[in-house]
């Protein structure tokens, strides 16, 4: 199979994201909005609307949430947008990366010059318990859902599986907790905008409040250690190795590279891109890797002619701790089975050799499933420019890549980004 490459060049000129978080008085259109205004900001030379050729959107399951269908026109509707073409996209928490491959791809090809990106998703409608139900059906309905999987259940038996071939322990995955609650304690969108230092801190005052014992703890991982504080879900997993249930939106404005330097003098540009698919988790023969990922980012480094070494920082998608450490792995940046050193050592915290999810990724920015794959091209894009205010990263960030998964790796999509 011959090495594919985009037929004309692709720039990301503008980026936005709402808050992330728990908003009940808040609609879809709400965020969507807010994300798009913090986009139309975010463009140097400024953005006329009306040159915005067409609108894809990422949403996992917007009439189960919110019992709302066909989203992408409404959208389009409330940033004023029609009658521009709308194309709702479903890949489950992949939705809003495959929209971007979409996006990039529509304007390579030539048929349009602009393209808005989004990632929707309101979540917190529903009870927990609902929601995990509805999250339960980007599993396989038929084979693992009856048999009482779910997803913390899902990535548990990968972790199990990790930690049985190559000696992990849980103390690992805590340190990927860790270092996300630390970068996403910079980012003021983040949904859980603080350290564990700081959420030990808040518990013991909340004890005082109340006239209750105070606990203590010697240091975080005595914390994250602690049942009662972060008590387990799915073992090895614990609450803080799950990410949170989250409403928000994400955009992004591409264009044809021949035209970027109309709306701003400091582009980031799109080199790759590279999608697979992988059937059920219970069909698989490895439970260490998702196969979709590492052949999605093969197809990404070969169009971009890089490679992992060239990497500066990536976003990637730990909607548990376990997925962010064999991320590493199956995107080339550690050897199998060394993923979970790294973390321990530090390689992956915003001033290691490899940073890995600035924003606090999907732990800690929070995880609206159908937005976060364009979330990850927003902190990627304010990476790059040197707009990440307080955890920019102190290199120079000239390549930098996401991947974004789908369910339990059924889908895997990820993009390569470059600095001029």
């Amino acid at each position: 199979m011959s090495k594919r490459k985009l037929a004309r060049g692709v720039a990301v000129v503008g980026a936005g994201m709402s808050q992330f978080g728990v908003f009940p008085q808040k609609t879809t259109r709400d965020l969507f909005v807010e994300a798009f205004q913090e986009l139309r900001a975010s463009v140097d030379k400024g953005l006329e609307p009306n040159d915005i050729e067409a609108l894809y959107i990422g949403n996992y399951s917007s009439e189960l949430f919110e019992g709302q269908g066909h989203t992408a026109p409404i959208m389009a509707d409330w940033v004023g947008l029609t009658p521009r073409p709308a194309t709702r996209i479903e890949d489950a928490c992949a939705s809003s990366g495959v929209a971007l491959r979409q996006g990039v791809l529509a304007i390579a090809s030539g048929a349009y010059d602009m393209v808005l990106v989004g990632g929707i998703e309101k979540m917190n409608n529903l009870p927990i318990a609902a929601v995990t139900e509805v999250l339960a059906t980007a599993g396989d309905m038929l084979y693992e859902i009856p048999a009482g999987f779910t997803f913390p259940g899902f990535y548990a038996t990968m972790a199990t599986a990790y930690m049985h071939r190559y000696g992990a322990v849980p103390e690992a995955l805590m340190q990927v907790a860790k270092k996300n609650h630390d970068n996403g304690a910079l980012n003021p969108k983040a949904q859980f905008n603080s350290t564990i230092a700081d959420v030990m801190a808040a518990k013991q005052r909340s004890a005082e409040k109340r006239g209750r014992p105070i606990p203590t703890w010697d240091n975080e991982m005595a914390f994250l250690h602690d049942d009662r504080a972060n008590p387990l879900i799915a073992w090895p997993l614990r609450l803080f190795d799950c990410s949170p249930v989250t409403d928000g939106a994400t955009a992004v404005l591409l264009v044809s590279e021949a035209i970027a330097k109309q709306y701003t003098d400091d582009p980031v540009y799109i080199i790759g891109s590279g999608q697979a698919s992988d059937g059920a988790l219970h069909d698989r023969p490895d439970l260490t890797t998702l196969g979709a990922a590492k052949q999605a980012s093969q197809m990404a480094y070969e169009m971009a002619g890089v490679t992992p070494a060239d990497i500066k920082i990536a976003e990637v998608h730990d909607c548990f701790t376990i997925a962010e450490i064999i991320a590493t792995e199956d995107l080339g940046f550690f050897a199998p089975g060394t993923g979970h050193e790294a973390a321990e050592e530090g390689l992956t915290a915003r001033h290691g050799t490899k940073p890995i999810n600035t924003s606090g990724g999907l732990k800690a920015k929070g995880h609206p499933v159908g937005a976060s794959g364009t979330g990850q091209a927003v902190e990627i894009f304010k990476q790059m420019r040197g707009h990440a205010d307080a955890r920019q990263v102190a290199r120079d960030v000239d390549l930098a890549l996401t991947h974004n998964v789908g369910g339990i790796g059924q889908t895997a999509v990820v993009h390569i980004y470059e600095r001029r």
